[in-house]
């Protein structure tokens, strides 16, 4: 079970934009992470990598402050709000939940829940 101040640190290092070096810290080893209801993704190192590709195909993406958190025992949801900017100009804004299934101070499952129509609704800056 995490301690309250524990997410309050990992979810202050994704809104600063620290999204890789987030999973590197805060996920164990053989941690998951599923979008949906697709395949999910196994392994820390796997996370990683694929993080830093999605990043590299984005010319921008922040995380908006002011996250919204519930802390129960092991399980943590999460309330994010991302705004995206693609590399051939498109501007978007993602608003995910992500439950979360934490072992100790680290995240051991994660499931990301979004509309990917979100994807294709363009924002103005």
């Amino acid at each position: 079970m995490p301690a309250v101040e524990v997410v309050q640190r990992f979810v202050a290092m994704v809104e600063a934009g620290r999204y890789v070096e987030a999973i590197e810290q805060f996920y164990t080893e053989d941690a998951s992470m599923q979008e949906n209801q697709n395949e999910p993704r196994r392994g820390r190192a796997v996370l990683a990598a694929h993080e830093g590709s999605v990043l590299a195909r984005m010319k921008e993406v922040s995380t908006r402050p002011g996250t919204q958190l519930v802390v129960d025992g092991d399980r943590v949801v999460i309330r994010w709000r991302f705004e995206l900017a693609y590399a051939d100009g498109r501007r978007t804004a993602l608003d995910e939940i992500a439950w979360q299934r934490w072992s100790g101070d680290l995240i051991a499952e994660e499931c990301f829940y979004y509309d990917p129509a979100q994807h294709h609704i363009e924002v103005k800056p």
